[in-house]
């Protein structure tokens, strides 16, 4: 069955549990950063300042398209193109995503064993290592099922909006701000109380709704055209489903700290997949 997919990198055993042991950062080919969030909860995470260009990625269950372009700093549209896919960008359990510049058909086979579920890992490409075989990947079970594009129905608040169309995702303080040198902060962290609401921050579709992209804990994106999408991290309960239509001001979360250690709303907006500060594109308080 096709399906909407993002994937997920493996590493050699030792290497995972030394990952998930330090929490600390690694540095692929390139000078790209990967790193696991859920490990340096507390302090503004380490990532990644420009796509990953290296090796490949394997589709797994629960994935999409654009969680995936998310997790390694690619615009969803130019990581399509990439792989040679289109509208409506459907890809299957164990495909093969590719980052580097291989033609599109050549073969690069990976290892089809999946991680254990129990322990999900965010890792880099590793292309140096010599090819695996793929024995038999599940291309037939589905990473998440298709679902309709019908408008959510949960309740909208009136909200300010800037110039340029945003309003603020949720009340509260600004505690961590957003950092443009490449070692720190992809958004903004917002304080605020356990299951205050959180609210989209522009019109738009749901494109991932889920817990699949380590560290962000409950995870929300939204797509709000082929430039913008933004994301809401760290929620206790999430309130929409992937493909249904929000309006700026409707609720989609409530507020939480899973991923993190304390109750916050993480907020990111990304201009063809590269994080931007959201406080230039949010009303001024």
């Amino acid at each position: 069955m096709l399906v909407r997919a993002v994937a997920v990198f493996r590493l050699p055993l030792a290497l995972l549990a030394a990952s998930a042991l330090a929490g600390c950062v690694s540095s692929p080919p390139g000078g790209v950063q990967v790193v696991d969030r859920g490990q340096n909860q507390g302090r503004a995470p380490v990532v990644q300042r420009q796509p990953v260009r290296n090796g490949h990625y394997v589709v797994q269950r629960g994935d999409t398209l654009y969680s995936i372009a998310f997790r390694f700093g690619w615009d969803w549209k130019a990581l399509a193109a990439h792989n040679g896919l289109r509208d409506p960008y459907l890809i299957r359990v164990g495909q093969t995503i590719r980052f580097d510049n291989r033609p599109l058909g050549s073969s690069q086979p990976v290892a089809s064993t999946p991680p254990p579920a129990t322990s999900p890992a965010v890792t880099q490409p590793v292309p140096s290592r010599p090819p695996v075989a793929v024995t038999a990947p599940p291309a037939t079970q589905p990473a998440r099922p298709p679902v309709a594009n019908t408008p959510a129905t949960t309740p909208v608040t009136p909200v300010s909006r800037s110039a340029s169309g945003w309003s603020w995702p949720t009340e509260g303080t600004v505690i961590s701000r957003f950092s443009s040198n490449g070692s720190l902060n992809k958004g903004i962290d917002i304080a605020g109380q356990l299951g205050q609401p959180v609210l989209a921050a522009s019109d738009g579709s749901v494109v991932y709704a889920g817990s699949g992209l380590r560290g962000y804990g409950e995870l929300i994106i939204i797509k709000h055209s082929d430039t913008y999408v933004s994301a809401y991290g760290h929620n206790r309960r999430l309130l929409v489903r992937e493909g249904q239509q929000v309006k700026a001001g409707q609720s989609i979360a409530e507020m939480g700290s899973t991923g993190a250690d304390r109750v916050k709303l993480h907020f990111e907006i990304r201009r063809q997949g590269k994080p931007v500060d959201p406080l230039q594109y949010l009303p001024r308080r």
